[in-house]
């Protein structure tokens, strides 16, 4: 089959149905840069509601979605996942005795040393208030276990400068191993119960 190539410069063709068809090519090509600025648009929202509005790391919503896909892949591809539940100890204090401000610093400071220590293919997300999770993508309890000693130290040794003073931040991890048994909920659950007894029964 003979494929054929408008030519609107073809005199043959009457100005009009050129004219017609020159204003319906500009309006289709109109309407592809409406559709893909919609598109952008789109994934732009789609971004804002995965992450959370004080620290540059996901939200609960996301978190959990990444937590039941990372699940998912390791019941189809093998492996383990494990999750880190954390918080700063004395938050509520830390508030009270200095500012909001500082506890929003608190909380950035710890965002990023947690970012800027766990690899590409983990998440750190913000639960609620100053509690964190840190989705280790692939990881057994001794890898996740060496890796809160290792956070837990970082956070340690980090600084808040205020006007006149620094202070330092400490944390109380939990950790469990997301089997396939359980959903996002149940791990996030007894996660957070592992941090509370640990909080509770502190140990060195």
């Amino acid at each position: 089959m003979e494929s054929h190539t408008l030519d609107l410069g073809d005199e043959n063709i009457p100005k009009a149905a050129r004219d017609a068809i020159k204003q319906l090519i500009s309006e289709i090509n109109a309407l592809r840069e409406e559709i893909e600025a919609n598109n952008n648009r789109i994934a732009e929202l789609e971004t804002l509601a995965d992450r959370d509005p004080i620290v540059p790391v996901v939200n609960r919503r996301a978190f959990v979605r990444e937590i039941n896909r990372a699940k998912a892949y390791a019941e189809r591809y093998g492996g383990t996942n494990c999750l880190l539940y954390l918080d700063i100890d004395g938050m509520k204090q830390l508030n009270d005795q200095h500012s909001h401000a500082t506890g929003d610093a608190a909380l950035m400071t710890l965002a990023d040393i947690l970012q800027q220590n766990v690899r590409a293919s983990d998440l750190v997300g913000r639960l609620s208030g100053d509690e964190f999770g840190v989705l280790l993508a692939q990881a057994d309890s001794k890898t996740a276990g060496e890796k809160t000693l290792r956070l837990q130290e970082l956070i340690k040794q980090a600084r808040i400068k205020l006007a006149d003073s620094t202070i330092t931040l400490s944390t109380t991890f939990g950790v469990v191993e997301v089997t396939s048994k359980m959903s996002a909920t149940d791990a996030l659950e007894q996660a957070d119960k592992a941090m509370y007894d640990r909080k509770q029964n502190p140990r060195p």
